[in-house]
């Protein structure tokens, strides 16, 4: 937990158990109480690569299914038309655009690949 993100872990710990210098203690006790911190605390949920609570997502989720299920009884849900929007495909947006993010190791790398690009729109645009 340390190396993954040792920030996490002090504020985790200063919140729950008001432990403010960690190294202070013994490493076991510290193991132990890191272990006792809930699922939705910072460093457990950056180990798991939630970005947001389960128990959010799961309230979104019947939220999701009871406004569908009120809709279905309208007009417009009986013709298929002005669907509700889904909470739970907002969250699934924010994923995929984090995955579209690109990390350049040098400016090199991103004037080459910019090259690219303009390379691919001046000739249309395909791959």
């Amino acid at each position: 937990m340390i190396k993954l993100d040792e920030d996490a872990l002090i504020c985790d710990l200063a919140e729950t158990y008001q432990i403010y210098d960690y190294r202070q203690l013994p490493l076991l006790k510290v193991a132990v109480f890191s272990c006792g911190l809930s699922e939705d605390s910072r460093i457990k949920m950056r180990m798991s690569n939630q970005i947001i609570p389960m128990e959010t997502l799961l309230l979104a989720g019947l939220s999701d299914k009871i406004s569908v299920l009120l809709w279905t009884k309208t007009k417009d849900g009986q013709k298929g038309r002005n669907r509700p929007p889904m909470i739970l495909d907002a969250f699934n947006q924010n994923k995929t655009k984090q995955r579209e993010t690109v990390v350049f190791n040098s400016g090199e790398d991103f004037e080459e690949r910019r090259k690219e690009l303009l390379k691919q729109a001046a000739s249309g645009g395909g791959d």
